[in-house]
């Protein structure tokens, strides 16, 4: 048992599973075979851009050098097996280091004569840093409308089309809901484009030093499309959310396992949207923040017009 209460052995260790190990022949390469444990349908973009992560952060060598900001743009669909990361060093200063990471599937390689050729898997660009002197700012308020943690929702009812016991992700997630209902009853009712949610790691993510392991962010940051279930609503139309791209930013640390992910959809247009997400830990500290455009699929049902805008 971990100092607040979740027993781990039984749950996927998101650090094991995208562990990189150096190809010894291919300098700024790294193999890591990714498992299933991180899948909705696919694995989650979010653990796919942790697997480059690790590649980066396993390159650059130096503890003191911390991820504090990544883009991704995944170029096709990644499987969970075996994949391949190339790392390249785009700059290396004193206190900040910048890199580019390409991950693929390892039993394809893109073709540089054919700009066609869809088999990049992702690119990331990411940036390190470490701690300097500087001013300590407070920009936001802790979200108003959300449910403290201990007056949260619990996921669990049952209910066979609930994504937190479908998706095997949420196997390794304990959930709550701090903003919104549950999307997958019958009592769900449309609401404003936000939704949050309470979230830990059953196998809880450290660093050396005990905090919080940034490369940890991403598949939580990754949970996005939530908020526009909420906005559209119960009815016929169905649609899933494949990322197009996903930036993450990290600004603090923490020690806490319970972090908070509100999110709010900016805009659905002409097949895709805009979102973002707020990361905090349950003592009140703002510890990231996401953006993502999203690729809407249409599964069933005709496409809804809806102003979520004044909704409270």
């Amino acid at each position: 048992m971990d100092s607040q209460g979740i027993g781990s052995s039984a749950y996927a260790d998101l650090a094991a599973d995208t562990a990189v190990v150096a190809d010894p022949s291919v300098p700024g390469r790294f193999h890591v075979t990714l498992p299933d444990h991180w899948d909705y349908l696919l694995p989650s973009g979010g653990a796919v851009m942790t697997c480059a992560l690790r590649a980066a952060e396993t390159f650059l060598g130096e503890p003191l050098l911390r991820f504090a900001s990544a883009s991704t743009i995944f170029c096709t669909p990644l499987r969970a097996t075996a994949l391949v990361a190339d790392v390249t060093e785009l700059r290396r200063g004193k206190s900040t280091a910048q890199v580019r990471v390409a991950l693929r599937h390892r039993d394809t390689a893109p073709d540089p004569e054919d700009p066609s050729d869809n088999s990049r898997g992702l690119e990331l660009t990411a940036t390190f840093i470490r701690d300097r002197k500087g001013p300590d700012v407070r920009g936001v308020p802790f979200p108003e409308r959300v449910r403290p943690l201990a007056d949260a929702l619990p996921v669990e009812d049952g209910a066979a089309n609930n994504p937190h016991t479908r998706f095997r992700i949420y196997r390794q997630l304990e959930c709550r809901l701090a903003e919104g209902d549950a999307f997958w009853s019958e009592a769900f009712q449309d609401g404003p484009a936000r939704y949050a949610r309470w979230m830990r790691y059953r196998h809880p993510q450290r660093d050396a030093l005990g905090r919080l392991d940034r490369l940890a962010l991403p598949p939580l940051i990754d949970t996005m499309p939530t908020a526009l279930h909420r906005a559209i609503g119960p009815g016929p139309y169905r649609f899933y959310a494949p990322s197009l791209d996903l930036t993450t930013y990290v600004v603090d640390d923490t020690t806490r396992d319970w972090l908070l992910v509100a999110v709010t959809v900016r805009r659905a247009h002409r097949g895709w949207a805009i979102a973002d997400a707020e990361v905090w830990d349950d003592e009140g500290r703002f510890i990231a923040y996401g953006a993502q455009a999203m690729y809407l699929h249409s599964l069933s049902g005709e496409p809804p017009v809806i102003d979520a805008s004044r909704r409270a």
